[in-house]
């Protein structure tokens, strides 16, 4: 195990970000102009993300702020997973003003300013493959009902050690367990940085934390909207993996990197809100769970197969999903059984929200929260009735009970899993057309290209026998 990695200094100062108005809610062009002014912007971001959910980003020097903020800049789409084919590819970046941010360190080339952008066609349409318009069109059907979602997710993280050469390894960088303190965990001084920068970057964080397995973290940050939640966890991502290289580690989020131990899960609470009230909560009503919540939590569940492809989307997201390390495999409901998909919290009130454990931190956050509210409206359109909850320790429970609870499995790879997306019609509609046919594509592709690999342990058990 190497040393203990000292924090990386700022390289350059310029003038700091006290004074960064906390809500640019109704920020115009002039506004984002005068602040990259005021803080000596050199170079902005345009940031975005693939069907996959990587980071994707175009910058631009000074000269270009104006033609930026007015959406002008043109990106070549056929050159990223899932968009458009090379005979279409022009597109264009739409900046959000209002997701404005200064990047918190300062690099040798100049202090750096990010916005988060939609994807445009170049005859101004809103690109039917853009995963964040993907989103925005779920919201305004939720808005049509009378309801806002409100989310919070919890990305799990490991570090781990660098290859001298630089690439990674996974080599834990440290050895401790849930909750241990310093210099057992030898993450917290990262962790810090971590939090530092987001809360330089408008974010709320409410807790840090190291995981339950080695090598594996955990940084909280408060609930919002559903557009909100995703544009922070494209953030949050960007973040984590920077300050870790920084310090000489290699941050991922990849599910399942070590054998054997805890993987790292995205679990998922939300709830409806109408106006100021959460739509979730009826102090008279069973468990004190409105009839909204019911429907929506039945949707949910109904759908998990479906959106599982989506929410786990990689052929690693499926070694997690697996009995014996606390993530869900069975399609059921409990209010405090950690066993199942789908889990109430204690809290009620404006507090009151399911906690949906599926979900990993590898997904495209656009998409994921897209299907999962799709597949809970889905449940309050149809009035689905909610099926019982499960107190039990499902693991232990007979093929006959699990029977009766109504109780299946979510897909047990990928291949699976995308099997029953593509028969899912609420699902599908919700990503639409252009974007199912890309992501079955390219996961299909993923799929062929791992069957196609000699593992050591097919090496190890098959070579000398037969």
């Amino acid at each position: 195990m190497s040393e203990r990695k000292q924090r990386p200094p700022t390289p350059l100062a310029r003038p700091t970000l006290d004074g960064f108005p906390t809500d640019l809610g109704n920020a115009g062009k002039s506004d984002v102009l005068e602040l990259t002014r005021r803080f000596s912007v050199d170079f902005l971001r345009l940031q975005f993300t693939d069907i996959l959910g990587v980071n994707k980003n175009v910058e631009v020097p000074r000269s270009q702020f104006e033609k930026a903020l007015d959406g002008e800049i043109m990106f070549d789409g056929s050159s990223i997973e899932g968009f458009v084919r090379i005979e279409e590819s022009d597109m264009l970046l739409k900046p959000d003003l209002r997701t404005f941010r200064i990047l918190p360190y300062d690099d040798e080339g100049g202090r750096v300013a990010r916005l988060l952008c939609d994807i445009y066609t170049p005859d101004e349409r809103p690109f039917v493959g853009c995963p964040r318009t993907t989103l925005k069109r779920q919201v305004e059907r939720a808005r049509k009902l009378g309801f806002a979602m409100m989310a919070g997710c919890e990305a799990e993280f490991f570090m781990f050690e660098k290859a001298p050469d630089g690439s990674p390894t996974t080599i834990t960088h440290d050895s401790a367990a849930y909750f241990d303190l310093g210099p057992i965990d030898r993450g917290e001084e990262i962790r810090r940085v971590i939090v530092e920068q987001l809360v330089e970057m408008g974010f709320e964080v409410e807790a840090a934390h190291h995981e339950v397995a080695t090598g594996q973290h955990e940084i909280d940050f408060r609930y919002a909207d559903a557009l909100t939640t995703a544009d922070n966890l494209t953030t949050f991502k960007f973040v984590v993996r920077n300050v870790a290289s920084r310090f000489g580690y290699i941050a991922s989020f990849m599910p399942k990197p070590i054998q054997g131990i805890n993987g790292s899960g995205m679990h998922t609470h939300q709830s409806l809100f109408r106006g100021k009230d959460n739509a979730f909560y009826d102090p008279k009503g069973e468990y004190q769970l409105s009839a909204t919540a019911l429907r929506y939590i039945e949707g949910l569940l109904q759908h998990a197969r479906g959106f599982c492809a989506i929410t786990n989307p990689l052929i690693n997201s499926y070694k997690r999903l697996v009995p014996g390390y606390e993530a869900p495999v069975n399609v059921a409901w409990s209010m405090r059984n950690r066993s199942p998909l789908v889990r109430i919290p204690d809290r009620r009130g404006l507090g009151t929200r399911c906690e949906l454990r599926m979900p990993d931190p590898s997904c495209n956050p656009y998409l994921a929260l897209t299907v999962q509210l799709a597949a809970g409206l889905d449940g309050i359109e149809r009035n689905l009735p909610a099926r019982e909850p499960v107190n039990r320790n499902i693991f232990t429970m007979s093929y006959r009970d699990r029977r009766k609870y109504r109780i299946d499995e979510l897909p047990r790879d990928l291949h699976e899993a995308l099997e029953l997306f593509e028969k899912d019609d609420v699902i599908k509609a919700a990503l639409g057309e252009h974007l199912t046919e890309r992501f079955l594509e390219a996961k299909r592709n993923e799929v062929m290209e791992y069957n196609l690999q000699v593992s050591p342990w097919e090496i190890d058990n098959y070579l000398g026998r037969y």
